[in-house]
């Protein structure tokens, strides 16, 4: 079976028309036309919209044609399962390492001292500010610059244009 003939398929498995698949997987509906024809591929992006709006299709089947259509229609494995293999074989973890016997010295302390712990860890902020040292002072102008300010101020204007998005312009002479 072809990548065509399958998403045909899926369109008849959504219960859909060819325009309702399209809007449901957010495509142009002409890409369903061109494509259950036979006249075009489909994309990657296109298969993967699928897949995230049907998930319970198969990834190789739907790439590939192998195997079922549905998670649901293979053979329900959990009975073939033997309930020994499902028992841990590696390190045990966290929580069975703890001994219910141990409280960890929790209960022993104090109210009073958990909470004077508890705010010794906060560093205490100084109300006055802080010098920054390595900051650098900025830059003075220097002579050359300011010559060439009162230079460009004894410029005159002698025309202002201004372009428009549309392509028009204008032109302004003091």
């Amino acid at each position: 079976m072809s990548l065509n003939e399958r998403i045909s398929k899926v369109i008849e498995y959504s219960n859909l028309s060819s325009s309702e698949f399209a809007d449901e997987i957010d495509v142009q509906r002409s890409s369903i036309s061109h494509i259950t024809s036979g006249r075009n591929k489909p994309s990657l992006e296109f298969i993967i919209k699928i897949k995230s709006r049907f998930p319970e299709i198969l990834w190789d089947w739907l790439v590939t044609g192998d195997g079922e259509m549905l998670k649901s229609d293979l053979p329900d494995t959990s009975i073939l399962i033997d309930e020994e293999k499902l028992k841990p074989t590696s390190l045990p973890d966290l929580f069975t390492m703890i001994n219910e016997d141990e409280d960890f010295g929790i209960a022993e302390e104090k109210p009073e001292e958990i909470e004077a712990l508890r705010e010794s860890i906060i560093p205490h902020q100084s109300k006055g500010r802080e010098k920054i040292s390595d900051s650098q002072p900025l830059e003075r102008p220097s002579e050359e610059i300011i010559n060439q300010v009162i230079e460009n101020q004894s410029n005159k204007i002698k025309r202002i244009v201004l372009f428009y998005e549309n392509g028009k312009f204008e032109s302004f002479e003091p």
